[in-house]
């Protein structure tokens, strides 16, 4: 009996330790709870301006005759509205940009110097939009420096400019590990210009193409059928894709200086503030004393239809409010007319947006 005493003795405390290590958990996970759904309350619910202004976002995108993706990111208040904003869409030359951060952020650590001379000889000719290609034609070469390289690729959207960029800093491989190294999501890359410009028209890059009208030639020659298949398989994966929410979401970051050092976000601005292309998309609507810092991009066109007209940038109101705005067109038959005008009403709804979020508010006080 005196053992039978002892053994309970002894086996209890072991119990209890048991019993507590058990109960523990339970405890500190009920304890954590209430922080937790606190931490989840302190999200703000939307106001009713900016419920409005994703509901005339859905309203323009549903009008417009085409595939089109719009994302407007109020960067004050971390706060995204947009129609269709998740889809993949092709982006074309809007992902000049993220060449353009690849070489900055390269030249922020110093492995890049953007004074670098560079010579552009015939062999480094692409196709489609390149107004360096003028300069080799009459010159035999075009020398210069990685500055004004980068100038050339954003503000005249110049793809012999960009595809010599993208070969210094590495390479498609380096730009989408820039974009993954920043958490850049819902965003692709994809290849230089001449190779995914070739194969969307369903052909291999020859460097003939770069001259001339050699290019349009050879893509007569091709069969519609596999024009025709090179085209949809493009369009259903965009080898460039981005979503507009994703480009939307690193303007803003961009703008924060989450993205490049202080002294770069500031020479990128300024460099896509004086952006010639698209003069009468997303900067055609803007109000008196708004303005903008884009980036453009157009695709090809087949059996009547374009591939690709988009305009993104940092829209900036005369009040000092500024928003990452990305209108994407993957598709669509639709008149330029048509287009620019559905890209100035995605302008003119975040004018009614600041009005009702930020006008109305200033007067209030």
């Amino acid at each position: 009996m005196t053992s039978y005493f002892r053994f309970v003795f002894l086996l209890l405390p072991v119990l209890a330790l048991a019993i507590f290590v058990t109960w523990l958990p339970r405890a500190q996970q009920e304890k954590n709870a209430p922080i937790a759904a606190q931490e989840e309350s302190e999200e703000q619910p939307r106001s009713i301006a900016q419920i409005e202004l994703e509901l005339e976002l859905e309203e323009i995108a549903e009008r417009f005759p085409g595939e089109v993706g719009i994302a407007v990111y109020d960067i004050a208040a971390d706060r995204m509205a947009s129609a269709n904003g998740e889809a993949m869409l092709p982006q074309q030359s809007v992902s000049k940009l993220w060449v353009t951060m690849t070489a900055l952020a390269q030249a922020d650590e110093r492995d890049l110097d953007l004074g670098e001379r560079v010579v552009i000889r015939r062999e480094d000719l692409t196709l489609f939009h390149q107004p360096i290609r003028d300069i080799v034609r009459t010159q035999g070469m075009f020398s210069s420096d990685y500055a004004e390289l980068i100038d050339r690729a954003l503000t005249r959207s110049d793809n012999t400019a960009n595809d010599r960029i993208l070969r210094r800093v590495g390479g498609p491989e380096e730009v989408e590990e820039f974009l993954a190294d920043r958490d850049i999501e819902g965003v692709r890359f994809g290849l230089d210009e001449r190779t995914k410009q070739s194969a969307i028209a369903g052909l291999t890059w020859n460097q003939s193409y770069s001259y001339g009208n050699s290019f349009y030639e050879a893509r007569d020659m091709v069969p519609d059928a596999v024009r025709r298949s090179a085209f949809e398989s493009y369009l259903a994966n965009p080898i460039d894709g981005a979503t507009a929410e994703g480009i939307a979401l690193a303007l803003g970051r961009l703008v924060r200086g989450e993205l490049l050092s202080s002294v770069s976000t500031e020479y990128l601005l300024q460099i896509l503030s004086e952006t010639r292309s698209g003069p009468n998309r997303l900067k055609g609507g803007l109000p008196p004393g708004w303005s903008i810092a884009h980036k453009t991009g157009t695709g090809q066109f087949f059996d009547g239809e374009q591939s690709g007209y988009n305009d993104v940038g940092v829209v900036t109101s005369n009040g000092g409010n500024q928003y990452g705005v990305a209108v994407l067109i993957a598709r669509t038959r639709a008149s330029y007319a048509a287009r620019m005008g559905m890209m100035h009403e995605v302008v003119q709804a975040i004018e009614t947006y600041e009005n009702r979020e930020y006008a109305a508010a200033a007067n209030a006080t």
